[in-house]
């Protein structure tokens, strides 16, 4: 089974994956974009791309998925540039996988 990809944010940042054959979900409210990724998940999207200014209000979204297989939400930067939270998540990520940190060794 091939998994669907979709793209999640404010509409400047988002419209260009289109080209790219992504699905596209604008959304302009931090309720929005979290009933998006739920229905999304529902839907059996692979990988949700998600812009770090659309995320950061909802990062707790990121918590109800962390563990679970599929969907993989991926924050990526918006228009307007990273805010950090995409290094961040990747940070996580190999903390939890192999117990330390051994990318930035903070």
């Amino acid at each position: 089974m091939r998994s669907k990809i979709a793209v999640v944010g404010e509409k400047e940042s988002v419209l260009g994956f289109k080209a790219v054959g992504f699905e596209v979900f604008e959304t302009a409210a931090p309720k929005e974009a979290e009933a998006v990724i739920h229905r999304l998940a529902k839907q059996e999207y692979g990988i949700i791309f998600i812009t770090e200014q659309a995320l950061e209000p909802i990062v707790q979204v990121m918590d109800v998925y962390k563990d679970r297989r599929v969907p993989a939400i991926i924050p990526i930067p918006g228009r307007a540039g990273t805010i950090g939270m995409g290094m961040t998540s990747v940070k996580k990520s190999v903390e939890r996988a192999v117990g330390a940190d051994i990318l930035f060794k903070d």
